[in-house]
Protein backbone atom coordinates (compact mmCIF):
# COMPACT_ATOMS: atom_id res chain seq x y z
CA UNK A 1 0.00 0.00 0.00
CA UNK A 2 1.34 3.56 -0.96
CA UNK A 3 1.04 6.13 1.44
CA UNK A 4 1.45 10.04 0.63
CA UNK A 5 3.28 12.11 3.70
CA UNK A 6 3.14 15.65 4.26
CA UNK A 7 6.68 18.06 5.16
CA UNK A 8 5.68 21.25 6.89
CA UNK A 9 9.03 23.33 7.82
CA UNK A 10 9.44 26.70 7.39
CA UNK A 11 13.36 25.96 6.35
CA UNK A 12 13.73 25.34 2.90
CA UNK A 13 17.23 22.98 3.47
CA UNK A 14 15.62 20.87 6.01
CA UNK A 15 12.38 20.80 4.41
CA UNK A 16 13.58 19.27 1.14
CA UNK A 17 16.18 17.28 2.51
CA UNK A 18 13.69 15.30 4.40
CA UNK A 19 11.25 15.25 1.20
CA UNK A 20 14.38 13.69 -0.40
CA UNK A 21 14.88 11.00 2.67
CA UNK A 22 11.50 10.09 2.06
CA UNK A 23 10.86 9.51 -1.07
CA UNK A 24 14.30 7.84 -1.70
CA UNK A 25 12.12 5.12 1.48
CA UNK A 26 9.77 4.83 -1.43
CA UNK A 27 7.17 7.11 -0.23
CA UNK A 28 5.12 9.98 -2.22
CA UNK A 29 6.01 13.38 -0.41
CA UNK A 30 4.58 16.75 -0.76
CA UNK A 31 6.07 19.84 0.90
CA UNK A 32 4.58 23.16 2.65
CA UNK A 33 6.64 26.25 3.81
CA UNK A 34 4.32 27.33 6.60
CA UNK A 35 1.77 26.18 8.66
CA UNK A 36 -0.97 27.81 6.93
CA UNK A 37 0.03 26.23 3.51
CA UNK A 38 0.15 22.82 5.30
CA UNK A 39 -3.52 23.19 6.78
CA UNK A 40 -4.46 24.03 3.35
CA UNK A 41 -3.31 21.41 1.49
CA UNK A 42 -4.11 18.94 4.38
CA UNK A 43 -7.83 19.71 4.58
CA UNK A 44 -7.69 18.56 0.56
CA UNK A 45 -7.68 14.92 1.76
CA UNK A 46 -5.57 11.81 1.24
CA UNK A 47 -2.33 12.75 3.34
CA UNK A 48 -1.64 9.66 5.60
CA UNK A 49 1.06 10.84 7.80
CA UNK A 50 2.30 14.50 8.48
CA UNK A 51 5.93 15.67 9.79
CA UNK A 52 5.80 19.11 10.88
CA UNK A 53 8.08 21.60 12.63
CA UNK A 54 7.22 23.03 15.49
CA UNK A 55 8.18 26.89 15.59
CA UNK A 56 7.23 28.20 12.58
CA UNK A 57 5.70 32.21 11.47
CA UNK A 58 2.40 32.63 11.62
CA UNK A 59 0.63 29.33 12.25
CA UNK A 60 2.86 27.14 14.50
CA UNK A 61 3.20 23.29 14.92
CA UNK A 62 1.03 23.27 18.08
CA UNK A 63 -2.19 24.89 16.46
CA UNK A 64 -1.28 22.79 12.94
CA UNK A 65 -1.23 19.93 15.08
CA UNK A 66 -4.63 20.82 16.89
CA UNK A 67 -6.29 21.39 13.96
CA UNK A 68 -5.28 17.64 12.47
CA UNK A 69 -6.36 16.00 15.63
CA UNK A 70 -9.57 17.81 15.52
CA UNK A 71 -10.39 17.24 12.06
CA UNK A 72 -8.55 13.93 11.26
CA UNK A 73 -7.55 12.11 14.99
CA UNK A 74 -6.11 8.60 12.94
CA UNK A 75 -3.75 10.56 11.26
CA UNK A 76 -0.03 10.22 12.62
CA UNK A 77 1.81 13.29 13.04
CA UNK A 78 5.53 13.68 13.80
CA UNK A 79 7.18 17.06 15.38
CA UNK A 80 10.22 18.27 14.70
CA UNK A 81 11.89 20.75 17.79
CA UNK A 82 14.62 22.16 18.70
CA UNK A 83 16.97 20.92 21.24
CA UNK A 84 15.47 23.52 23.40
CA UNK A 85 11.95 22.88 23.32
CA UNK A 86 11.78 19.34 24.46
CA UNK A 87 8.84 20.09 27.12
CA UNK A 88 6.87 21.05 24.21
CA UNK A 89 7.77 18.38 21.91
CA UNK A 90 6.46 16.37 25.20
CA UNK A 91 3.58 18.47 25.54
CA UNK A 92 2.47 18.14 21.72
CA UNK A 93 2.48 14.13 22.43
CA UNK A 94 -0.53 15.09 24.94
CA UNK A 95 -2.05 16.64 22.54
CA UNK A 96 -2.05 13.67 19.70
CA UNK A 97 1.25 13.88 18.16
CA UNK A 98 2.79 10.29 17.38
CA UNK A 99 5.99 11.14 18.03
CA UNK A 100 9.03 13.30 18.12
CA UNK A 101 12.22 14.21 16.78
CA UNK A 102 14.76 16.93 17.85
CA UNK A 103 17.06 18.53 15.04
CA UNK A 104 19.51 17.98 13.68
CA UNK A 105 17.32 14.75 12.29
CA UNK A 106 18.56 11.67 12.33
CA UNK A 107 17.17 10.45 9.06
CA UNK A 108 17.83 6.17 9.81
CA UNK A 109 15.78 7.14 13.40
CA UNK A 110 13.08 9.39 11.20
CA UNK A 111 12.88 6.34 8.56
CA UNK A 112 12.05 3.95 11.71
CA UNK A 113 9.64 6.39 12.75
CA UNK A 114 7.71 6.53 9.34
CA UNK A 115 7.84 3.32 9.04
CA UNK A 116 5.97 2.05 12.29
CA UNK A 117 3.54 4.97 11.86
CA UNK A 118 2.25 3.83 8.58
CA UNK A 119 2.03 0.55 10.02
CA UNK A 120 -0.20 1.52 12.69
CA UNK A 121 -2.35 3.05 9.72
CA UNK A 122 -2.67 0.65 7.48
CA UNK A 123 -3.81 -1.36 10.43
CA UNK A 124 -6.37 1.18 11.14
CA UNK A 125 -7.51 1.46 8.06
CA UNK A 126 -7.86 -2.12 7.62
CA UNK A 127 -10.01 -2.50 10.46
CA UNK A 128 -12.17 0.49 9.11
CA UNK A 129 -12.51 -1.29 5.84
CA UNK A 130 -13.24 -4.37 7.92
CA UNK A 131 -15.74 -2.31 9.85
CA UNK A 132 -17.80 -0.94 6.88
CA UNK A 133 -17.88 -4.56 5.00
CA UNK A 134 -19.49 -5.63 8.44
CA UNK A 135 -21.82 -3.28 8.58
CA UNK A 136 -23.01 -4.04 4.63
CA UNK A 137 -23.14 -7.30 5.39
CA UNK A 138 -25.20 -6.98 8.17
CA UNK A 139 -27.75 -4.58 6.17
CA UNK A 140 -28.03 -7.64 3.29
CA UNK A 141 -28.59 -10.21 5.99
CA UNK A 142 -32.22 -10.31 5.13
CA UNK A 143 -31.52 -10.51 1.59
CA UNK A 144 -30.65 -13.96 1.06
CA UNK A 145 -28.94 -15.25 -2.37
CA UNK A 146 -25.30 -15.79 -3.28
CA UNK A 147 -26.59 -15.84 -7.29
CA UNK A 148 -24.78 -14.07 -9.92
CA UNK A 149 -27.94 -12.40 -10.50
CA UNK A 150 -28.05 -11.47 -6.79
CA UNK A 151 -24.34 -10.76 -6.22
CA UNK A 152 -25.23 -8.07 -9.42
CA UNK A 153 -28.11 -6.33 -6.94
CA UNK A 154 -25.95 -6.30 -3.70
CA UNK A 155 -23.55 -4.61 -5.69
CA UNK A 156 -25.87 -1.98 -7.08
CA UNK A 157 -27.11 -1.50 -3.84
CA UNK A 158 -23.73 -0.73 -2.87
CA UNK A 159 -22.56 2.01 -5.11
CA UNK A 160 -26.21 3.87 -5.55
CA UNK A 161 -26.57 3.75 -1.35
CA UNK A 162 -23.93 6.58 -0.79
CA UNK A 163 -25.29 9.08 -3.90
CA UNK A 164 -28.30 11.42 -3.68
CA UNK A 165 -30.05 9.73 -6.89
CA UNK A 166 -33.38 8.79 -7.40
CA UNK A 167 -33.60 4.46 -7.77
CA UNK A 168 -36.41 3.01 -9.12
CA UNK A 169 -36.59 -0.53 -8.29
CA UNK A 170 -38.23 -3.18 -10.57
CA UNK A 171 -39.36 -6.78 -9.95
CA UNK A 172 -42.44 -8.77 -9.45
CA UNK A 173 -44.50 -8.66 -6.52
CA UNK A 174 -42.89 -10.86 -3.82
CA UNK A 175 -39.41 -10.78 -4.70
CA UNK A 176 -38.19 -8.24 -1.95
CA UNK A 177 -38.17 -4.92 -3.40
CA UNK A 178 -38.62 -3.52 0.01
CA UNK A 179 -35.67 -5.46 1.58
CA UNK A 180 -33.55 -3.21 -1.46
CA UNK A 181 -34.96 -0.17 0.00
CA UNK A 182 -34.41 -0.55 3.29
CA UNK A 183 -30.51 -1.70 2.39
CA UNK A 184 -30.08 1.55 0.22
CA UNK A 185 -30.86 3.83 3.37
CA UNK A 186 -29.24 1.78 6.17
CA UNK A 187 -26.17 1.67 3.79
CA UNK A 188 -26.53 6.00 2.82
CA UNK A 189 -25.22 9.01 4.58
CA UNK A 190 -29.20 9.48 5.47
CA UNK A 191 -28.91 6.08 7.77
CA UNK A 192 -29.67 8.18 10.68
CA UNK A 193 -32.08 10.34 9.36
CA UNK A 194 -36.27 9.08 8.98
CA UNK A 195 -36.46 6.05 6.58
CA UNK A 196 -40.64 6.88 5.79
CA UNK A 197 -42.74 4.20 3.72
CA UNK A 198 -46.18 5.17 1.00
CA UNK A 199 -47.80 1.93 -0.14
CA UNK A 200 -49.18 4.02 -3.32
CA UNK A 201 -51.70 1.29 -4.49
CA UNK A 202 -53.42 1.17 -0.78
CA UNK A 203 -54.85 4.30 -0.99
CA UNK A 204 -56.71 6.51 -3.07
CA UNK A 205 -56.00 9.46 -5.14
CA UNK A 206 -57.34 12.13 -2.68
CA UNK A 207 -55.94 10.40 0.28
CA UNK A 208 -52.64 9.66 -1.14
CA UNK A 209 -52.35 13.38 -2.37
CA UNK A 210 -52.76 14.74 1.95
CA UNK A 211 -50.82 11.33 2.62
CA UNK A 212 -47.66 12.40 0.56
CA UNK A 213 -48.07 16.11 1.13
CA UNK A 214 -49.99 16.70 4.12
CA UNK A 215 -53.30 19.23 4.22
CA UNK A 216 -54.15 22.04 6.24
CA UNK A 217 -57.60 22.41 8.69
CA UNK A 218 -60.25 22.31 6.57
CA UNK A 219 -58.81 21.28 3.34
CA UNK A 220 -61.61 18.78 2.49
CA UNK A 221 -64.42 17.26 4.92
CA UNK A 222 -62.75 15.71 7.59
CA UNK A 223 -59.19 17.78 7.79
CA UNK A 224 -59.75 18.69 11.58
CA UNK A 225 -56.54 19.78 11.76
CA UNK A 226 -53.47 20.21 9.66
CA UNK A 227 -51.44 16.96 9.13
CA UNK A 228 -47.96 16.90 7.74
CA UNK A 229 -47.35 14.67 5.24
CA UNK A 230 -45.02 12.43 4.40
CA UNK A 231 -42.48 14.69 2.41
CA UNK A 232 -42.04 16.91 5.43
CA UNK A 233 -41.48 13.71 7.85
CA UNK A 234 -39.02 12.27 5.42
CA UNK A 235 -36.96 15.73 5.47
CA UNK A 236 -32.90 15.07 5.28
CA UNK A 237 -34.29 11.23 5.08
CA UNK A 238 -35.15 8.75 2.29
CA UNK A 239 -38.85 8.18 1.18
CA UNK A 240 -39.66 4.67 -0.06
CA UNK A 241 -42.85 4.84 -2.84
CA UNK A 242 -43.79 1.43 -3.03
CA UNK A 243 -45.69 0.32 -6.32
CA UNK A 244 -45.23 3.86 -7.96
CA UNK A 245 -46.83 2.59 -11.48
CA UNK A 246 -50.39 2.87 -9.75
CA UNK A 247 -50.87 6.59 -8.70
CA UNK A 248 -53.01 8.75 -11.06
CA UNK A 249 -52.33 11.55 -13.27
CA UNK A 250 -52.62 14.28 -11.19
CA UNK A 251 -49.86 12.84 -8.48
CA UNK A 252 -47.77 12.24 -10.46
CA UNK A 253 -47.81 15.82 -12.09
CA UNK A 254 -47.25 17.20 -7.85
CA UNK A 255 -44.68 14.44 -7.28
CA UNK A 256 -42.67 15.98 -10.44
CA UNK A 257 -42.84 19.03 -9.23
CA UNK A 258 -41.23 18.01 -5.60
CA UNK A 259 -38.43 16.23 -7.49
CA UNK A 260 -37.78 18.96 -9.46
CA UNK A 261 -37.64 22.23 -7.04
CA UNK A 262 -37.74 20.15 -3.83
CA UNK A 263 -40.96 22.35 -2.99
CA UNK A 264 -44.38 21.31 -2.22
CA UNK A 265 -47.33 22.91 -0.65
CA UNK A 266 -50.00 20.87 2.01
CA UNK A 267 -53.14 20.78 0.26
CA UNK A 268 -55.60 23.66 0.90
CA UNK A 269 -52.33 25.43 2.12
CA UNK A 270 -50.48 28.54 0.74
CA UNK A 271 -47.34 28.09 2.60
CA UNK A 272 -43.94 26.48 0.48
CA UNK A 273 -42.39 24.10 1.95
CA UNK A 274 -39.11 22.94 1.24
CA UNK A 275 -37.98 19.33 1.71
CA UNK A 276 -34.51 17.65 1.20
CA UNK A 277 -35.86 14.10 0.56
CA UNK A 278 -34.14 11.13 -1.46
CA UNK A 279 -36.58 9.02 -3.10
CA UNK A 280 -36.52 5.35 -3.40
CA UNK A 281 -39.68 3.92 -5.67
CA UNK A 282 -40.86 0.31 -6.75
CA UNK A 283 -43.09 -1.05 -9.06
CA UNK A 284 -44.31 -4.64 -10.74
CA UNK A 285 -45.39 -2.96 -13.72
CA UNK A 286 -43.51 -2.36 -16.91
CA UNK A 287 -43.56 1.55 -16.81
CA UNK A 288 -42.24 1.90 -20.50
CA UNK A 289 -45.58 0.15 -21.54
CA UNK A 290 -47.30 2.61 -19.30
CA UNK A 291 -45.94 5.27 -20.75
CA UNK A 292 -46.54 4.58 -24.53
CA UNK A 293 -50.40 3.62 -22.79
CA UNK A 294 -50.63 6.65 -21.41
CA UNK A 295 -50.71 5.68 -17.88
CA UNK A 296 -47.21 6.63 -17.03
CA UNK A 297 -45.44 10.23 -16.78
CA UNK A 298 -42.45 9.90 -19.09
CA UNK A 299 -40.40 12.80 -17.66
CA UNK A 300 -41.21 11.27 -14.29
CA UNK A 301 -40.52 7.99 -15.05
CA UNK A 302 -37.06 9.20 -15.97
CA UNK A 303 -36.55 11.33 -13.04
CA UNK A 304 -37.31 8.02 -10.75
CA UNK A 305 -35.68 5.99 -12.84
CA UNK A 306 -31.70 7.20 -12.56
CA UNK A 307 -30.32 4.17 -11.19
CA UNK A 308 -32.43 0.88 -12.01
CA UNK A 309 -32.09 -2.41 -9.42
CA UNK A 310 -34.13 -5.17 -11.12
CA UNK A 311 -34.89 -8.18 -8.55
CA UNK A 312 -35.29 -11.41 -10.53
CA UNK A 313 -38.07 -13.44 -9.67
CA UNK A 314 -37.47 -16.67 -7.78
CA UNK A 315 -37.67 -18.53 -10.93
CA UNK A 316 -34.32 -17.26 -12.41
CA UNK A 317 -32.40 -17.66 -9.40
CA UNK A 318 -32.83 -21.16 -8.01
CA UNK A 319 -29.38 -21.49 -7.15
CA UNK A 320 -30.55 -19.49 -4.18
CA UNK A 321 -33.06 -22.05 -3.42
CA UNK A 322 -31.20 -24.20 -0.61
CA UNK A 323 -29.69 -20.69 1.22
CA UNK A 324 -33.69 -19.67 1.12
CA UNK A 325 -35.13 -22.77 2.22
CA UNK A 326 -32.47 -23.35 4.87
CA UNK A 327 -32.57 -19.84 6.40
CA UNK A 328 -36.61 -20.04 6.24
CA UNK A 329 -36.65 -23.37 8.28
CA UNK A 330 -34.69 -21.86 11.42
CA UNK A 331 -36.29 -18.79 11.58
CA UNK A 332 -39.92 -21.19 11.55
CA UNK A 333 -38.49 -23.83 13.45
CA UNK A 334 -37.34 -21.67 16.02
CA UNK A 335 -40.67 -19.67 16.05
CA UNK A 336 -42.97 -22.58 16.27
CA UNK A 337 -41.11 -24.49 19.12
CA UNK A 338 -40.35 -27.51 16.90
CA UNK A 339 -37.42 -29.57 16.13
CA UNK A 340 -37.68 -29.94 12.14
CA UNK A 341 -34.53 -30.83 10.70
CA UNK A 342 -35.07 -30.87 6.97
CA UNK A 343 -36.83 -31.92 3.91
CA UNK A 344 -36.96 -35.60 2.79
CA UNK A 345 -35.68 -36.24 -1.05
CA UNK A 346 -39.46 -35.95 -2.67
CA UNK A 347 -40.51 -32.84 -0.60
CA UNK A 348 -37.35 -30.91 -1.70
CA UNK A 349 -37.72 -32.09 -5.34
CA UNK A 350 -40.62 -30.40 -5.30
CA UNK A 351 -39.52 -27.00 -3.72
CA UNK A 352 -37.02 -27.26 -6.51
CA UNK A 353 -39.30 -28.32 -9.49
CA UNK A 354 -41.62 -25.45 -8.37
CA UNK A 355 -41.75 -22.22 -10.64
CA UNK A 356 -42.88 -20.19 -7.57
CA UNK A 357 -45.23 -17.11 -8.79
CA UNK A 358 -45.53 -15.78 -5.77
CA UNK A 359 -41.45 -15.40 -5.59
CA UNK A 360 -40.12 -14.86 -2.01
CA UNK A 361 -43.45 -14.15 -0.17
CA UNK A 362 -44.68 -17.58 -1.53
CA UNK A 363 -41.77 -19.31 -0.65
CA UNK A 364 -41.42 -18.18 2.75
CA UNK A 365 -45.04 -18.83 3.24
CA UNK A 366 -44.72 -22.36 2.39
CA UNK A 367 -41.93 -23.38 4.30
CA UNK A 368 -44.00 -21.68 7.40
CA UNK A 369 -46.73 -24.08 6.50
CA UNK A 370 -44.77 -26.89 5.66
CA UNK A 371 -42.75 -26.20 9.41
CA UNK A 372 -46.53 -26.00 11.19
CA UNK A 373 -48.28 -29.27 9.36
CA UNK A 374 -44.57 -31.09 9.79
CA UNK A 375 -45.10 -34.22 12.34
CA UNK A 376 -41.91 -35.57 12.32
CA UNK A 377 -38.60 -33.72 12.14
CA UNK A 378 -38.16 -34.57 8.63
CA UNK A 379 -40.48 -32.71 6.37
CA UNK A 380 -42.43 -34.88 3.65
CA UNK A 381 -44.33 -34.32 0.92
CA UNK A 382 -47.75 -34.78 2.87
CA UNK A 383 -47.19 -31.81 4.80
CA UNK A 384 -46.50 -29.25 1.66
CA UNK A 385 -49.07 -27.27 0.35
CA UNK A 386 -51.49 -28.82 -2.04
CA UNK A 387 -49.98 -27.06 -4.72
CA UNK A 388 -46.67 -28.64 -4.46
CA UNK A 389 -47.50 -32.09 -3.51
CA UNK A 390 -47.30 -33.13 -7.23
CA UNK A 391 -44.27 -31.14 -8.43
CA UNK A 392 -41.92 -33.66 -6.68
CA UNK A 393 -41.52 -35.95 -9.71
CA UNK A 394 -41.01 -33.10 -11.99
CA UNK A 395 -37.72 -32.19 -13.64
CA UNK A 396 -36.27 -35.79 -12.66
CA UNK A 397 -35.58 -38.79 -14.74
CA UNK A 398 -35.62 -42.37 -13.63
CA UNK A 399 -33.63 -45.07 -14.92
CA UNK A 400 -34.21 -48.41 -14.02
CA UNK A 401 -31.01 -50.65 -13.23
CA UNK A 402 -29.97 -52.49 -16.20
CA UNK A 403 -31.30 -50.32 -18.71
CA UNK A 404 -28.37 -50.32 -21.49
CA UNK A 405 -26.35 -46.73 -22.52
CA UNK A 406 -28.05 -46.58 -25.40
CA UNK A 407 -31.55 -46.64 -24.02
CA UNK A 408 -30.83 -44.92 -21.39
CA UNK A 409 -30.08 -41.87 -24.13
CA UNK A 410 -33.18 -42.15 -25.51
CA UNK A 411 -34.80 -41.69 -22.29
CA UNK A 412 -32.97 -38.87 -21.08
CA UNK A 413 -33.59 -36.78 -24.36
CA UNK A 414 -37.40 -38.34 -24.45
CA UNK A 415 -38.29 -36.91 -20.50
CA UNK A 416 -36.00 -33.78 -21.28
CA UNK A 417 -38.02 -32.78 -24.29
CA UNK A 418 -41.40 -34.01 -22.78
CA UNK A 419 -40.23 -31.68 -19.62
CA UNK A 420 -39.17 -28.58 -22.17
CA UNK A 421 -42.84 -29.06 -24.05
CA UNK A 422 -41.03 -30.53 -27.49
CA UNK A 423 -38.73 -26.68 -27.20
CA UNK A 424 -35.96 -28.86 -29.16
CA UNK A 425 -33.94 -25.45 -28.68
CA UNK A 426 -33.89 -25.11 -24.73
CA UNK A 427 -33.13 -29.44 -24.92
CA UNK A 428 -29.80 -29.39 -26.99
CA UNK A 429 -28.82 -26.46 -24.68
CA UNK A 430 -29.56 -28.26 -21.59
CA UNK A 431 -27.93 -31.55 -22.76
CA UNK A 432 -25.26 -30.02 -23.98
CA UNK A 433 -25.36 -31.30 -27.81
CA UNK A 434 -25.80 -30.12 -31.02
CA UNK A 435 -29.40 -29.16 -32.63
CA UNK A 436 -28.55 -31.08 -35.57
CA UNK A 437 -27.45 -34.02 -33.23
CA UNK A 438 -30.62 -34.33 -31.67
CA UNK A 439 -32.65 -33.48 -34.72
CA UNK A 440 -30.90 -36.87 -36.05
CA UNK A 441 -31.36 -39.04 -33.24
CA UNK A 442 -34.86 -37.87 -32.72
CA UNK A 443 -35.39 -38.63 -36.77
CA UNK A 444 -33.97 -42.22 -35.70
CA UNK A 445 -36.38 -42.78 -33.15
CA UNK A 446 -39.64 -41.14 -35.22
CA UNK A 447 -40.07 -39.15 -32.58
CA UNK A 448 -41.40 -35.38 -34.01
CA UNK A 449 -40.95 -33.22 -30.32
CA UNK A 450 -44.02 -31.48 -30.04
CA UNK A 451 -45.25 -32.30 -27.13
CA UNK A 452 -43.60 -35.70 -26.51
CA UNK A 453 -44.79 -37.79 -23.72
CA UNK A 454 -42.43 -39.17 -21.23
CA UNK A 455 -40.84 -42.25 -21.40
CA UNK A 456 -42.89 -44.07 -18.53
CA UNK A 457 -46.04 -42.45 -20.07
Amino acid sequence: MKFKLLVVDDEKNIREGLAASLRMDGHEVETAALGEEGWKRFQKGDIDLVITDLRMPGMSGEEFLKHISAETPGIPVIVLTGHGTVENAVAAMRNGAYDFLTKPVNLDRLSLLVKRALQNRELILRQHRLEEELEKKKHFETMIGSSVSMRRVFDTISRAAPAKASVLITGESGVGKELVANAIHALSPRKDKPLIKVHCAALAASLLESELFGHEKGAFTGAAGRKRGRFELANEGTLFLDEIGEIDQNIQIKLLRVLQEKRFERVGGEETIEADVRIVAATNRDLKAEIEKGNFREDLYFRLNVVNIHVPPLRERKDDLPLLITAFLREFSGENGKPVEGFSEKARAGLYAYDWPGNIRELRNCVESAVVMAKDPVITEEDLPPTLRNQSDAGWIRIPVGTTLEESEKIIIRDTLSFHKGNKSKTAEVLAIGRKTLHRKLAEWGVGGEEVPPSGG
